[in-house]
């Protein structure tokens, strides 16, 4: 466990990984920046909302991070970024939370990140120690929800 809601098992699932054979194992120089992206941003997020996270893509290897799209520059491979889906209970209910109230809570919260990126159906959230983070707020291309 690295916090109450996250293992570090979870940020090396990948679908895409899994139907290519390819492994996802994640390098060991790699965990202490999942540490510091769980710890410092996506665990007090959750905390602070009382929000579920569900991650998508954590980390990604080269080659998965290939076979995805994702651009070279990528803080997949470096640990410090995760596709997120947040959900919430609602009268007993589990329910999507949209990526715009993720953006809103985050920004609300004063919480450091580097990127957050809206895309339809999940938000990408990166924190990063080897630099100052951003604070960049981008809107995925194909993103057609609401913007701040």
């Amino acid at each position: 466990m690295i916090s109450s809601n996250f293992k570090m098992a979870e940020f090396s699932v990948s679908a895409t990984a899994a139907a290519a054979g390819i492994p996802n194992v994640i390098p060991e120089n790699v965990k202490p920046a999942i540490r510091a992206l769980v710890l410092n941003l996506l665990q007090p997020l959750c905390d602070a909302t009382g929000w579920h996270d569900r991650i998508n893509s954590g980390y990604r290897s080269p080659e998965v991070n290939k076979l995805v799209g994702g651009v070279a520059t990528s803080q997949h491979p470096k640990g410090e970024a995760a596709d997120n889906m947040f959900f919430k209970k609602v009268n007993g209910k589990t329910v999507y939370v949209a990526p715009i109230d993720v953006l809103r809570a985050v920004v609300a919260s004063g919480l450091d990140f580097d990127q957050m990126i809206a895309y339809n159906g999940f938000v990408h959230l990166s924190y990063t120690t080897t630099r100052p983070n951003r604070r960049q707020i981008l809107y995925n291309k194909s993103y057609t929800g609401p913007r701040l």
